[in-house]
């Protein structure tokens, strides 16, 4: 018989919160498929849990299923984590459930943390239907874009942000969303523990001006309709625009910039650009 692929939520930060099943299935294993073998180490030496660990990460997750789904098909019993939260959810591990899927393999969850969850019950926003975007956009012209489309989503939304664009994202959410209440979580259920609650500008006044580091996910309150609704700009203006900030008025610069973030040719984009008026 073939083995079962455990789907093993993990703590975001606090250890304690490795539920009693998710300990007894780790210790019971034949081997555990983690994100960072080193991260996946700690928590397994905090339980006394001793089990093989394969590194299972974006970058290998392709070429290592194979033998994740061999182990599987053998008999053997294999739990998948990541760094901390549920696997699958923003993070690797949906390509390995699939395949065991396809091989009729047993998949398993084993429940438990997550930050899109953990934020949600923290912020005092309507969860019944809400919808969780991942990272948003790292260039800013398609980031502003993004937020414009979303300022019209009528359900609580959810995304993950980087620490060092957290700051410049804020700023965007602030054009885009105006007075809407929005809820920052940083570095859940960890010593130190953020959260922020109020409008985009607020919150990135409460921020400060020091070093932003840990893990950030951002919850905002859907568009109820009381509001003028928010008009989505024009791509090419907010690229452009973007671009010439980031390239610090260089025209040159911020036409590579804009033709990259645009997938547009240079000269296409140039004719675009002069034809409206923009350049």
């Amino acid at each position: 018989m073939a083995g079962t692929l455990h789907v093993v939520a993990t703590p975001l930060g606090n250890l304690d919160d490795l539920s009693p099943r998710a300990r007894r299935i780790l210790a019971g294993v034949a081997l555990i498929a983690c994100e960072d073998t080193r991260r996946t180490s700690k928590l397994l030496a905090r339980f006394g849990i001793e089990v093989p660990t394969i590194a299972l990460h974006k970058f290998s997750e392709a070429a290592r299923l194979a033998a994740v789904v061999e182990a599987l098909a053998a008999g053997r019993d294999v739990a998948l984590v990541s760094d901390g939260g549920t696997p699958g959810i923003s993070d690797p591990g949906a390509r390995l459930v699939a395949a065991a899927h396809a091989a009729a393999i047993r998949v398993s969850p084993v429940p438990g943390p997550s930050a899109v969850v953990a934020l949600l019950s923290a912020s005092g926003l309507p969860a019944d239907r809400f919808v969780f975007e991942g990272f948003l956009p790292a260039r800013a012209g398609q980031r502003r874009k993004r937020l414009a489309e979303l300022a019209a989503e009528p359900r609580t939304w959810v995304v993950h942000e980087a620490p060092h664009r957290v700051r410049e994202t804020l700023g965007d959410m602030a054009d885009a969303l105006h007075d809407r209440t929005i809820v920052l979580g940083r570095e859940m259920t960890k010593v130190h523990e953020t959260l922020l609650r109020g409008t985009a500008a607020e919150v990135r006044r409460a921020l400060g001006d020091g070093d932003v580091r840990g893990e950030i996910a951002i919850a905002v309150a859907g568009f109820d309709g009381t509001a003028v609704r928010p008009k989505a700009e024009d791509p090419l203006e907010v690229a452009w625009s973007a671009a010439l900030g980031e390239a610090g008025g260089d025209v040159r610069e911020a036409l590579k910039r804009a033709s990259k973030a645009l997938s547009l040719g240079r000269s296409e984009l140039w004719r675009r650009l002069t034809e409206r008026g923009l350049a």
